[in-house]
């Protein structure tokens, strides 16, 4: 599903105060690392532009002497300049090659600690903010929007940081040698500055948006792949390469404004600091040839020792100016990229108000005492605020649900005063088109949506006040769509329990029928299992599925389509372990394969968000209403 977007239809502008906060969190990340590396910048900076400086004293020391002849008496002073210059220039160096060691760990640490965050982050946010974003836009954040700050904290902040205490430096010595010389560099100053806005400020908008197309191109690249097998069934490879070509073309578009009025800029600005240059000597030849005094603000006469190190001085400026508009790209693009980052840190993370836990409990005397001990009795602490007491309410899996609305968005309710009441070990089947809202209810019971109106309680406790974390863990979940993670098949199953052993993996697997295809893989349980288990077919993915929820052993199972991949005869197998893992719990079954539901306690007919039948099998066979009608027609809903 693509990002949704705003209601005017208009993507978000960056947000201001960007380039503060990434500032903020790299000191909070680095408060003595970073202060010393930019030190060591503005020391290399300060240093770079002060050779103009010595040139002058050396150049006057030599008029000094030149019309004396005694280049004797001139050595000790040249020596001594000479001297400064190079042990400042050592000591540059040394600050240049620390400054360049501590970026290089400062920035890779950065970027870990940012992704690090942003891990952390995605784990919090609500099962909604998934199902509205691309998810290869998602991982767009942590390549692509993640190397433009690498390229941006690395490399153009330390070079814009030198670029514009040069400038700065350099500016201020221009000031002191000749206030004439210095208003003519002025005068080149506000030309570049346009330039950069008007040039500048269009290629900005353009990295801006190159930014979001990558991360639409990418989210898109990453649907196709995923969806390769369908794309191939319904051959549409072609169709598949139109619309890339579409948003891949938007993408180039993008660039290649951005990188047009990038490199338009360079030679603009190149071409302004040439004339200026000329400007400027052709000032001082003017001044020098009228030979007028006190024209500097120092007070000294302007002659070539002015002139001379004004001019350098002048082709560094523009030459820095020229390395900060170079880098100005690549501080946008990472600003463009931290904000992307930002927003996913923005994000609203999952709610969770509740305080009602599951903890284990033993029995003494008729009462429940909580321990510490795993004793496989459980129950839902729950203290009471108003007069300070604690209660144990024994989990035992009954689950009602009580007039319950519920819409995915405020202005369309999905299902409408649904009523459940299942009992601890009973079995509950929904049934139903698709949208009907049978895997809503299932998503409602985990709390991955909140609803609009109703109750649900749990052992009579409303699930609002119970804490998500140790809802989840009194339920087992196995999902029509099946996810298995890299790593071998034991650590496949034991997902479902960290604490489990490998003995209690194996049972599971063996009450579910999994055991027997296990054994029979090349390392048996020990088997690596990569790209979402490709090495095992469906049927297979979807029994160790099973056994990873099996080993929870949690006394609520919820099964949605659990059997949907699996052929009759392996269905036979699993069924038979199902029913075996589903004694003594309460289990939600959803079916469209209505052979799989006719032995449950209650069969629940869902259409349009509303349950309109509810009994067994053979009750609802009697009333020949929706459910007779599904059953005698076929054993498959679509």
């Amino acid at each position: 599903m693509a990002n949704k977007m705003p209601p005017n239809g208009k993507r978000p502008k960056a947000r201001k105060g960007t380039m503060a906060r990434l500032v903020k969190m790299l000191f909070e990340f680095y408060p003595v690392m970073l202060p010393l590396s930019i030190a060591c910048i503005l020391f290399c900076a300060v240093v770079g532009s002060i050779p103009s400086i010595f040139m002058q004293n050396i150049m006057t020391i030599v008029e000094k002497y030149q019309t004396s002849g005694d280049w004797a008496a001139a050595q000790p002073e040249i020596l001594e300049v000479v001297g400064m210059l190079a042990v400042i220039y050592v000591l540059s160096l040394v600050s240049n090659i620390v400054w360049h060691q501590m970026m290089a760990i400062l920035t890779q640490g950065f970027l870990r600690k940012m992704r690090e965050r942003m891990f952390a982050k995605m784990q919090n946010l609500p099962i909604k903010y998934f199902d509205t974003h691309n998810h290869g836009d998602i991982m767009s954040h942590y390549t692509n929007d993640i190397d433009t700050l690498r390229q941006m904290i690395s490399q153009s902040l330390p070079n814009v940081i030198t670029a514009i205490v040069t400038v700065v430096t350099v500016v201020s010595v221009m000031l002191w040698f000749s206030v004439w010389m210095w208003a003519v560099v002025m005068l080149g100053v506000f030309a570049m500055l346009y330039v950069v806005k008007k040039v500048g400020g269009n290629s900005a908008k353009y990295f801006v948006r190159q930014q979001q197309a990558i991360g639409k191109t990418e989210g898109y690249i990453e649907e196709i792949m995923n969806g390769q097998k369908v794309v191939k069934v319904f051959c549409h490879e072609e169709a598949s390469k139109a619309d890339f070509d579409k948003i891949n073309d938007a993408l180039c578009e993008d660039a290649r404004l951005a990188n047009q009025f990038a490199n338009m800029l360079m030679p603009i600005l190149n071409n302004i600091g040439n004339t200026l240059y000329v400007l400027v000597a052709l000032t001082g030849g003017v001044l020098l040839h009228l030979n007028v005094p006190n024209l500097s603000i120092s007070g000294l006469a302007l002659d070539i020792s002015i002139v001379v190190p004004f001019l350098n001085m002048t082709k560094q400026f523009c030459g820095n100016v020229s390395q900060v508009s170079q880098q100005v790209n690549s501080v946008i693009m990472a600003l463009a990229g931290a904000d992307r980052i930002f927003m996913m840190l923005d994000e609203e993370p999952e709610e969770d108000n509740g305080y009602v836990t599951l903890v284990n409990v033993k029995r003494e005397d008729g009462k429940l005492v909580e321990t510490d001990l795993r004793t496989g009795i459980w129950a839902w602490r729950h203290p009471h605020k108003a007069d300070g007491t604690v209660t144990y309410t024994e989990l035992k899996g009954d689950v009602r649900l009580n007039h319950v609305d519920f819409g995915y968005v405020p202005e369309k309710m999905v299902l409408h005063d649904v009523c459940v009441y299942a009992e601890p070990g009973q079995k509950v089947a929904f049934v139903g088109a698709t949208g009907a809202g049978k895997t809503t209810i299932t998503n409602l019971i985990n709390r991955f949506y909140d609803i609009a109106d109703g109750k649900i309680r749990y052992d009579g406790i409303n699930i609002n006040k119970i804490k998500k974390e140790d809802l989840r863990r009194s339920l087992g979940v196995v999902l029509q769509e099946t996810n298995l993670f890299t790593g071998t098949v034991m650590d496949n199953i034991r997902y479902g329990n960290m604490d489990a052993s490998d003995r209690q993996c194996v049972e599971a697997a063996r009450l579910v029928g999994a055991d027997d295809f296990i054994t029979r893989l090349p390392q048996g349980y020990k088997t690596m299992l990569t790209g979402n288990g490709a090495n095992l077919s469906q049927g297979q993915r979807q029994l160790i599925a099973i056994a990873r929820a099996a080993v929870a052993d949690p006394p609520v199972m919820i099964m949605d389509e659990a059997t949907s991949s699996i052929d009759t005869r392996t269905e036979a197998i699993v069924q038979r372990g199902m029913d075996s893992l589903m004694k003594g719990r309460t289990v939600f079954v959803i079916a469209h394969r209505l052979s799989t539901v006719r032995n449950s306690d209650v069969i629940m007919v869902l259409e349009k968000g509303r349950i309109i039948e509810r009994g067994s099998h053979t009750e609802l066979i009697a009333q020949k209403g929706k459910y007779y009608q599904l059953y005698t027609g076929a054993f498959e809903l679509e």
